[in-house]
């Protein structure tokens, strides 16, 4: 069995080595799904990764709570059911590390003959530990400046840019948000995009009293939102539970009213971004494998051409003593060869593609086996579907028809 094969897979080889113009157009098909397949899911898997780790750069123990119930459409100050005073109260609670009560709202920020559109986040000092924030020059705001109501701020890398010449100290600086001043006090680190793709950069931040009273007009001390740090990831769920009967507790709701508040846990974003990516990954994968069902489509015509042309040779085999399983082997090797040659060809385009995409697009890209796998695997199973039919058509000649074919 095993000369029998070494047999047909030389005849296999000769043959494809005989016309290798033809063989390299049959091949690219192949290449071009296979590379097509390995470039398209390393860019699903890419955007996948980067999702997650901007997700997880807000850390596994986090809680936000919202005002408004669940499932409600809220829109920035529509809805003031969660307070200032509230978040003082979550802080106390066991179990909670920190907290960060956020307004959120934007100004035109004016500097010398600069102006610049950006967005306000009026917090407390625990939003740097909270969501990882590093002071490039100067400080970031400190309790004090929060409770004495200060005009202090802290600017983001973009806002930096487009309010400051290239190279200045933006320290000490004085800016102007919708006509108030305020002091440069710090200059953030770059940040990056929000895993909604928001600038990070492009924010400004000062003490949330002085964005309820001085800035935004919030007199009523209500905030967009709560940031809740839990000391022990295990214990979330008692926290959140907490934070629940206690604001419950405080807004005086009755045991048939639904909550006027929401609390959303971290790992619950991460489980619909991973959805959400893991489905892109599978559309993309899917549009490429269409190009692999190209690439089998021609094995198909290029083999049928070639029965036809090598029928008397076919013939001649026949009448020396191979069998119709032979033919139908042979032809079956050549397309398996085909779908494996161009297999490697297509990993090797598809991982320099993914390579060369990353580093003009600025986009993460991660390759991974299971995808190489998945496209070799895909590539074989198409060439032997489509490989069949003509291999089938080779074996069931007559060989007397076959000989005096011309």
């Amino acid at each position: 069995m095993s000369v029998r094969f070494q047999v047909l897979s030389s005849f296999s080889i000769d043959a494809l080595k005989a016309n290798k113009m033809r063989s390299f157009l049959t091949m690219l098909g192949i290449i071009i799904g296979v590379a097509a397949v390995i470039l398209m899911m390393s860019i699903g898997q890419g955007a996948q990764q980067q999702v997650l780790s901007r997700i997880n750069s807000l850390g596994s123990n986090l809680l936000t709570v919202m005002p408004g119930a669940a499932g409600q459409f809220v829109r920035s100050g529509n809805v003031n059911t969660l307070t200032l005073k509230d978040a003082q109260a979550i802080a106390k609670l066991t179990g909670v590390a920190c907290v960060a009560p956020t307004v959120r709202g934007s100004a035109l920020a004016t500097c010398g003959n600069k102006t610049w559109t950006t967005s306000i986040s009026g917090t407390t000092q625990e939003i740097t530990d909270i969501s990882s924030l590093e002071i490039e020059q100067g400080r970031f705001f400190s309790e004090s400046d929060v409770n004495g109501i200060s005009a202090v701020a802290v600017i983001g890398q973009t806002v930096y840019e487009n309010l400051f010449d290239s190279g200045a100290d933006p320290v000490g600086s004085e800016i102007r948000l919708s006509g108030v001043t305020f002091k440069v006090i710090g200059l953030l680190k770059t940040i990056g995009a929000s895993s909604g793709g928001d600038d990070r950069d492009d924010t400004i931040y000062i003490p949330v009293t002085t964005a309820q009273i001085r800035l935004l007009g919030t007199t009523n001390q209500s905030v967009n939102q709560v940031q809740v740090q839990v000391q022990d990831i295990n214990q979330i769920s008692t926290v959140q539970d907490e934070i629940a009967s206690l604001l419950r507790k405080r807004h005086r709701l009755s045991d048939q009213a639904d909550d006027d508040f929401n609390i959303r846990d971290i790992t619950q974003i991460q489980n619909t971004a991973q959805n959400v990516t893991g489905i892109l990954t599978l559309f993309l994968a899917g549009v490429a494998m269409i190009s692999l069902i190209v690439g089998g489509i021609g094995i198909m015509n290029i083999m049928l051409v070639s029965v036809t042309e090598r029928t008397r040779e076919i013939g001649l085999r026949m009448a020396i003593g191979a069998t119709r399983q032979d033919i139908l082997n042979q032809f079956l090797y050549e397309a398996i060869l085909l779908s494996l040659t161009g297999s490697f060809f297509g990993i090797v385009f598809g991982v320099a593609g993914s390579k060369i995409f990353s580093y003009f697009a600025k986009w993460s890209t991660a390759i991974s086996i299971q995808a190489v796998v998945l496209s070799v695997v895909f590539a074989l199973i198409i060439g032997v579907f489509f490989g069949y039919y003509p291999a089938r058509r080779a074996s069931r000649l007559n060989p007397a028809e076959a000989l005096s074919f011309e």
